[in-house]
């Protein structure tokens, strides 16, 4: 081969070697990346789609389920929420034959949309009376949550229980039409 053939066909050779870098390196490589960042979104796409889907089928259970709880909320006014708690507790305590030392109720505004009213309480009573009374607090309508619950006795038998509650109420705000 000539010297000027081989020339032609080296320089031939590199012009094809860097347009083939240059069209990875250009065209190839982020047309990979926005494929694969398109693939990322439909499948994020579909993951919602299902979700949503899932969400739908679920709406008849979540909606009564709410309904529950905004019915078992307290009151929308303060005194008349802690009334009804302090009630409950008179009957809870009555049903179970506890004996409360102490209630101490405190407001938490929490969010917009809610309220808790916080009580700390102390009681003692024979572990079926404590049973009893963590039953009945359990089982009523009210929505109500342990928070916390303490148990230590009172005496060396361990017949006598001290009882140790942190119970949160909750009280829906309602929001303002808009």
């Amino acid at each position: 081969m000539q010297t000027k053939n081989r020339q032609q066909l080296l320089t031939i050779i590199a012009i094809a070697a860097v347009s083939l870098l240059a069209g990875d390196r250009l065209i190839r490589a982020p047309l990979t990346a926005s494929w694969k960042e398109r693939a990322a979104q439909i499948a994020a796409l579909r993951k919602q789609v299902a979700d949503g889907k899932t969400w739908l089928q679920r709406e008849p259970t979540l909606r009564s389920r709410w309904d529950r709880i905004r019915h078992s909320a307290l009151p929308n006014n303060p005194t008349l929420a802690e009334q009804q708690v302090v009630k409950a507790f008179d009957r809870w305590c009555r049903d179970s034959g506890i004996n409360r030392d102490s209630f101490s109720p405190q407001w938490k505004h929490d969010a917009e949309d809610y309220m808790t009213l916080e009580c700390r309480v102390e009681a003692s009573g024979k572990i079926e009376a404590v049973s009893r009374f963590l039953y009945e607090i359990e089982k009523d309508p009210i929505a109500l949550r342990l928070e916390n619950v303490e148990l230590s006795t009172r005496d060396n038998e361990g017949l006598v229980l001290a009882l140790g509650l942190q119970i949160s109420a909750l009280v829906l705000t309602p929001q303002e039409k808009r």
